[in-house]
């Protein structure tokens, strides 16, 4: 029996939407990975991009657990003697909303060139408009979603 690879014109890509009103960062990222990955398909395989695209909005009212808004530290360095910046999420969450979704995804893809290109079909809005209505986006709900925070 011959093993099955979907070819790149015959992979289906849909929209989907996602509210992230009150979800928890890291499970709303779980799932967005899944999604920008193609996991969710029958046709999977995991050296090619066989996702769907996912657009976020209310990326600013996502959730985090525990102490996490004080606790956990975004870095980045300039390359530069003593060029270490570090910002706790909290501060990016109040500043750049975006970022933190991105981010949190963007680990749970594969490094290199496919993670690069499946994380270009990822679309992160702070408010509730996005200008992709052509698209025709799914709404997806998210099983065990919790949004009483």
């Amino acid at each position: 029996m011959k093993t099955y690879v979907p070819k790149q014109e015959t992979i289906q890509r849909d929209w989907w939407l996602i509210d992230a009103q009150g979800l928890t960062l890291g499970r709303l990222a779980t799932e967005v990975a899944l999604r920008l990955r193609g996991k969710h398909k029958p046709a999977f395989t995991p050296h090619l991009d066989t996702g769907d695209h996912v657009i976020v909005v209310n990326a600013e009212k996502v959730a985090l657990s525990g102490r996490k808004l004080d606790t956990k530290m975004y870095r980045r360095h300039s390359g530069y003697p003593g060029g270490l910046r570090e910002l706790p999420a909290g501060k990016v969450l109040a500043t750049q909303p975006v970022r933190l979704v991105e981010s949190a995804v963007r680990g749970m893809l594969p490094k290199g060139s496919l993670g690069r290109r499946m994380a270009r079909k990822l679309k992160v809005y702070a408010g509730s408009d996005h200008p992709h209505q052509a698209q025709q986006p799914q709404p997806l709900e998210l099983p065990g979603a919790k949004r009483d925070r």
